[in-house]
């Protein structure tokens, strides 16, 4: 198989590292573009620190971003123009900015994830089926825990849990969406989906989802322990994407669940 020629955004980001890291070991990969927002005087590998320009992503076949949705959006409008394809792992995106990403979409194929891991999409497949099943009288929350370093919350993959809910429920997620805490002790239920999330040490990732209907409590949680779990996801979509017409996807369509 030809070598899928890669441009990385954010590439001295903990994310951007990592997938630099794992195109090492994979052989699928050429990494063509290494991108900041900001002009660094500095080289990975021999290859230059560019910005987000046509010229930087000419000769990309897929890019692959995990940045902040200012930047994403610099990314789209050049990757749509070039017919680029995107693997999309930025997170903190508003109800507004996730359509534009889908008009995007009409034009270029996207792979949009809020998380890359494997086992947290299936945590998700089975918060669905676990909200279908359990039905209006169980209420539930989400707890996640990060690094100090993050910065949004809650999560992108706690907000991609609470949509598992609403999908569950048949309900528009952002209709359910409760109140947010960071670093609270404890939270309740409520009538909405309530996040808690605590920022704290070096941790890569804990999800929890939990159910309740005052008798009896259902817990789904994941825990991540290495972060080449996300890189190595996001190279699968990479090359997943590689094949694909427009569109926008996720990797739930990757996993083919139903």
């Amino acid at each position: 198989m030809k070598k899928i020629n890669l441009g990385i955004t954010g590439c001295m980001g903990r994310m951007g590292q990592q997938i630099i890291k794992s195109v090492k070991k994979n052989n699928n990969f050429r990494i063509v573009a290494l991108t900041e927002s900001k002009k660094l005087n500095k080289k990975i590998d021999g290859k230059n620190i560019l910005q987000n320009t046509n010229e930087t992503f000419k000769k990309t076949n897929v890019i692959i971003d995990f940045t902040t949705p200012k930047c994403t959006f610099e990314i789209l409008k050049i990757a749509s123009k070039l017919k680029k394809r995107v693997v999309i792992g930025t997170t903190g995106f508003t109800q507004k900015e996730e359509k534009l990403i889908k008009k995007y979409s009409k034009k270029i194929p996207i792979l949009k994830a809020g998380n890359m891991s494997l086992g947290i999409n299936l945590l998700m497949y089975l918060t669905e089926i676990a909200s279908k099943s359990l039905g209006n009288n169980f209420q539930s929350k989400i707890l996640e825990t990060h690094h100090k370093h993050k910065k949004d919350y809650p999560s992108g993959t706690a907000l991609m849990l609470g949509k598992g809910i609403a999908i569950g429920k048949n309900k528009n997620f952002y209709n359910l969406i409760g109140k947010k805490y960071l670093n609270k002790k404890n939270f309740s239920y409520g009538n909405k989906i309530n996040f808690n999330s605590i920022r704290k040490g070096e941790i890569i990732g804990e999800h929890e989802v939990t159910f309740s209907n005052g008798k009896e409590i259902i817990t789904l949680n994941h825990e991540a322990f290495d972060r080449a779990l996300y890189s190595e996801g996001a190279l699968s979509a990479a090359r997943w994407l590689i094949t694909k017409k427009t569109g926008l996807y996720s990797m739930r369509d990757l996993m083919n669940f139903k």
